[in-house]
């Protein structure tokens, strides 16, 4: 399966929209949660230290420095997470747990943050402090604290789980993405198939059904029904177009008949009724030639010629027409050239292929030899391409306008360069249902001057 469709499809680009959505709203809800629980913290950290500073004011104003350093040592041996120092006026330790003042303090009061060795018993181990800074008369400083560590390290837990939270919202929102839009490509996949399997020709194709009851099932149901109205259309109109067309080629045939024993008694007819007789069987020739041609077209694109594939050798098919043809194209003063490389096989219908290019020589051998001052030059080339056997006709006639070659293989079109030429219009639309049937494709090119037709069908027997 291919990424880079999967990636396309609307179904992960909804995943994806409901991703970042879910993601924005539960990263703004954890965000908020830790906001919240980290100012609680520092709030509680706060007001503890607020507290103790309250009980040592106290003790100061009762008893000045001697009272204040008695009670911090007092309460220094039984710390726990509180951090006091007083210090002199040189920053020399006077009294508490901390072993020196910490750098960067304050020109003032306030609060300051610092790492420092830890508390009491634990070494060198670095911790992190928050405290707060009061100058006292004579010099003396006075730093009350908490160590702030375990905080600090419940903080970044908090932090670190947001992270992965998102982490893995994203991962699994992602690797759900995938799995819903692969089944749902692979569905799609299968309709896509079923419908050009129906463009091929074969109506009996149907949209595969799970049973799930969702969207797709209600789509490919519908789908189903006008399919089968569709093909009973077609159905009837295939029988209506095959009984017109039996029904007047029968009577055709008769008159064409009648008149050519009209024209086998010479002694009843003078020149100008031979002459009528000889034109209107021309022109029953051609009415039978167009209702052979429309036949054949329609039984093309409902794919009937299917049941008559097999490994065909395209080479011996152009080098037998070059034969047939070669005759034809010298009369008219003209070239043929063939040139076929060995291993052209493709699978299908050896006399609709031959007929597909015979339809493209016609074509090249009347538009050709009509050029005044120039004798015919036909060149027939076959050729294996990335898989496809290309069968290019190419001819130095007027050619096609770039404008006009789509148009042209549309049925009973034709251009006004060829309206002076007999014909019904119907030669490439037969040759582009032929490519259809056996899933190749015709395509029509400049030959500088005149006209390049290129046949092509997957190769492979």
């Amino acid at each position: 399966m291919n990424l880079r469709n999967l990636l396309r499809t609307s179904t992960f680009r909804l995943v994806a929209l409901y991703l970042f959505l879910f993601a924005a709203s539960s990263g703004a809800v954890l965000g908020y949660i830790y906001w919240n629980t980290a100012g609680l913290l520092e709030r509680q950290t706060d007001d503890t230290i607020r507290a103790e500073i309250t009980g040592l004011a106290e003790q100061y104003g009762q008893g000045g420095l001697r009272r204040l350093v008695q009670t911090i040592d007092i309460r220094s041996r039984d710390a726990g997470d509180s951090i006091y120092l007083v210090a002199d006026f040189i920053g020399r330790k006077v009294s508490g747990n901390l072993t020196s003042l910490p750098e960067n303090l304050p020109e003032g009061e306030g609060w300051v943050e610092f790492p420092y060795g830890g508390a009491a018993g634990e070494g060198a181990k670095s911790h992190d402090a928050r405290a707060y800074l009061f100058r006292l008369r004579g010099g003396f400083l006075l730093l009350v604290g908490r160590d702030v560590h375990d905080r600090r390290y419940f903080t970044g837990l908090i932090r670190q789980t947001l992270f992965w939270a998102l982490g893995l919202t994203l991962a699994l929102g992602v690797a759900g993405g995938f799995l819903i839009s692969r089944n749902f490509l692979n569905r799609i996949d299968a309709i896509s198939q079923t419908s050009r399997a129906i463009m091929r020709g074969d109506l009996s194709e149907r949209m595969a059904i799970t049973g799930t009851g969702d969207e797709l099932d209600t789509l490919a149901t519908s789908l189903n029904d006008m399919l089968n109205q569709i093909e009973r259309l077609m159905t009837g109109m295939r029988e209506v177009s095959d009984n017109v067309a039996h029904d007047l080629k029968t009577p055709l045939t008769r008159i064409r008949a009648r008149l050519e024993d009209g024209l086998r008694q010479p002694d009843t007819l003078d020149a100008k009724q031979r002459e009528v007789l000889e034109r209107t069987i021309e022109e029953a020739d051609q009415l039978l030639k167009t209702f052979n041609a429309l036949l054949s077209i329609a039984r093309t694109e409902a794919g009937e010629g299917r049941s008559n594939m097999a490994a065909v050798d395209v080479g011996d098919v152009l080098r037998d027409l070059a034969e047939l043809y070669e005759p034809i194209v010298e009369q008219e003063g003209g070239t043929l050239k063939v040139t076929a490389g060995p291993g052209l096989i493709v699978h299908g219908d050896r006399q609709l292929i031959s007929q597909a290019v015979s339809n493209l020589l016609d074509n090249a051998v009347n538009h050709a030899a009509g050029q005044e001052n120039a004798s015919p030059r036909i060149v027939i080339d076959g050729k294996s391409v990335d898989g496809r056997v290309v069968v290019c006709v190419a001819d130095n006639g007027p050619g096609i306008a770039e404008a006009d070659r789509d148009r042209a293989m549309d049925r009973f079109v034709r251009l006004d360069e060829s309206r002076s030429k007999p014909g019904s219009g119907l030669g490439l639309s037969l040759v582009r249902g032929i490519a259809g049937l056996h899933g190749g494709a015709l395509e029509l090119t400049d030959n500088h001057p005149g006209l390049k037709a290129n046949l092509s069908i997957p190769a492979g027997a």
